[in-house]
């Protein structure tokens, strides 16, 4: 038995593509950081377990949540902006007969209706299959499966469509931001201030030019460019949070 489950929030018109991907699966669950758009009227029409709960900015504790809540022996996490692609589906289920305890995935980016096949995003291998008892999400923030046992990785990707234009890639990143820069300010980081320029600078480079971010053209300067500044924002709001503190 498969249990998928999609945390959301607002997210009526990207998660119904989502949802009709997994259909495959034994169930699906959701979790709901109380959407106060269509979100639940989409939801509805695909699955009945549906669980509402902030988030309080911890992606870690929503998705460990959802895990208690799911059944199947085996436990699938997509986001609400990803897609299942059937050569994917057919993949996992083959998967699960291979005696491991979770797989990474690919992730294929789409911007401005291009899929990015360098930088960064290229590069991205997830853990997103797991045996429902094999391990618990960490980090409040860009949040990490910690699965103990054999890991294999699968061959097909997961299909993202983020942030579809250059707007809300910029709101997503001062929010995304701001957050890591909290988690890291709880975990005791410091960092100087040559650190916030030269860091995203050199992250630029490694993400266009080390690794071929220019050959997706537009799009992949566009990500390499707010990957940068999304390290940059980072990097600035844990050093003012640091400074504030001194004064206060």
């Amino acid at each position: 038995m498969v249990s998928a489950i999609v945390l959301s929030h607002n997210d009526e018109d990207s998660i119904a593509a989502s949802l009709v991907s997994i259909t495959w699966c034994d169930e699906i669950i959701v979790v709901d950081d109380c959407s106060t758009d269509g979100t639940l009227s989409v939801v509805k029409k695909y699955t009945p377990d549906i669980y509402q709960r902030p988030l309080n900015d911890d992606f870690a504790a929503q998705r460990n949540f959802a895990l208690t809540k799911a059944k199947g022996d085996w436990v699938l996490f997509v986001d609400s902006d990803e897609v299942v692609s059937a050569g994917l589906a057919d993949e996992i289920k083959q998967a699960l007969e291979i005696d491991c305890a979770g797989f990474y995935m690919r992730r294929t980016d789409y911007l401005f209706g291009k899929a990015l096949k360098h930088g960064e995003t290229g590069r991205v291998r997830l853990l997103r299959l797991a045996k429902r008892n094999a391990g618990k999400w960490e980090r409040s923030v860009h949040e990490v499966w910690n699965v103990k046992g054999l890991i294999a990785e699968l061959s097909h990707p997961l299909d993202h469509f983020p942030h579809q234009d250059v707007a809300q890639f910029i709101i997503e990143i001062n929010h995304y931001s701001s957050l890591n820069a909290r988690y890291l300010h709880s975990k005791n980081v410091h960092v100087s201030g040559w650190h916030i320029i030269a860091y995203p600078v050199c992250k630029f480079f490694v993400d266009y030019v080390l690794y071929l971010g220019f050959l997706d053209g537009t799009a992949g300067a566009v990500v390499a460019l707010m990957m940068s500044f999304h390290s940059f924002l980072t990097r600035a709001k844990l050093y003012i949070l640091w400074h504030t503190n001194k004064k206060k």
